[in-house]
């Protein structure tokens, strides 16, 4: 009697359509943050309309160097080209957790190099007599006006993110040890943190929810040009529109909300604040980098050690 041959498990090196979008729907499960979940899904999108469009490719290293010299042929920016091999990289590690790939191929792909960056961006970052200007400019009588003013007002007072200003709901300010306070804030990754509010943020808060009879759920609602509050809320793309407006108006160009978010940790650090505060206050999982604390002792040592008015938000 012959020896029984052991039939092999080949594992498939071109992956199709169907197993693609398996695996792409495996990497977006596993992630948490729905901002995450949007930039991997137009990146993964992306790898896959250029990976069909060349049929027999097989997925592996190779495949990917290509993939990372037609993104640069694009002409796209060196962090933009590493956020897309990061999701590609993703895609295979799926790819092979699912069985329809190799580990070793998968561990090629992992090995691939992202773009070397130059340096590295630092973002905009608004001084206190910035930040005011830009305050007093939203400011006004209006009903827009007092949405837009708060909105600002918690960009710069509490260094929310977007998606968390969107979602503040009226419920989660609360009196706690004699002091306003955004409690239980589910954030990016969904860590939770509880965020002081300045007496001026406050006011700011009240003044718009006063006038546009906000008494629960998302406290930011559109407003149309007549002034009459609708909707139950408002998209990223207000906030977006809303600053840039504003800030456009005192001459400030390219200024993105998540610029006011550094303005913070900036005004924080430079009127004393800790280390650990500013990480808890941000609700960053660890503890900014060497690299980062560098950026904002310079930026304290070239604005002076000036900080918001409760009151109307100048300089004092």
């Amino acid at each position: 009697m012959g020896k029984q041959r052991i039939k092999p498990n080949y594992r498939r090196r071109v992956l199709r359509l169907p197993d693609l979008d398996h695996c792409k729907l495996a990497v977006l499960n596993s992630l948490g943050s729905p901002a995450s979940r949007r930039v991997y899904e137009y990146a993964i999108d992306q790898f896959i309309a250029w990976y069909c469009s060349e049929p027999r490719l097989a997925f592996n290293r190779i495949v990917v160097v290509r993939y990372r010299m037609h993104l640069e042929s694009r002409g796209l920016a060196a962090n933009t080209i590493n956020q897309q091999l990061a999701a590609v990289r993703r895609l295979a590690h799926e790819a092979a957790d699912s069985g329809l790939l190799s580990p070793e191929l998968a561990a090629g792909i992992s090995r691939v190099k992202g773009v070397k960056q130059l340096g590295f961006r630092s973002g905009n970052w608004l001084s206190a007599e910035e930040s005011s200007e830009v305050l007093k400019r939203a400011c006004g009588d209006s009903m827009r006006a007092k949405r837009d003013y708060a909105m600002l007002a918690l960009l710069f007072g509490c260094g929310f993110r977007r998606s968390e200003l969107v979602g503040l709901e009226l419920d989660e300010i609360q009196m706690r040890q004699g002091h306003w306070a955004v409690v239980d804030l589910i954030g990016k990754g969904g860590h939770i943190r509880t965020v002081p509010i300045p007496e001026w943020v406050k006011a700011a808060l009240d003044q718009w929810t006063v006038a546009a009879g906000v008494t629960e759920g998302r406290i930011f609602r559109a407003v149309a040009r007549l002034g009459k509050v609708w909707g139950k809320g408002i998209s990223q793309n207000v906030v977006w529109y809303v600053v840039k407006t504003c800030c456009e108006r005192v001459g400030l160009e390219h200024i993105a909300p998540h610029d006011l978010r550094r303005t913070c940790a900036k005004l924080c650090h430079s009127s004393g604040g800790e280390l650990e505060q500013i990480q808890f206050l941000l609700g960053h999982a660890s503890v900014p980098d060497d690299r980062t604390l560098s950026r904002l002792q310079t930026e304290s040592r070239t604005s002076g050690k000036r900080s918001l008015s409760p009151q109307n938000g100048r300089a004092a």
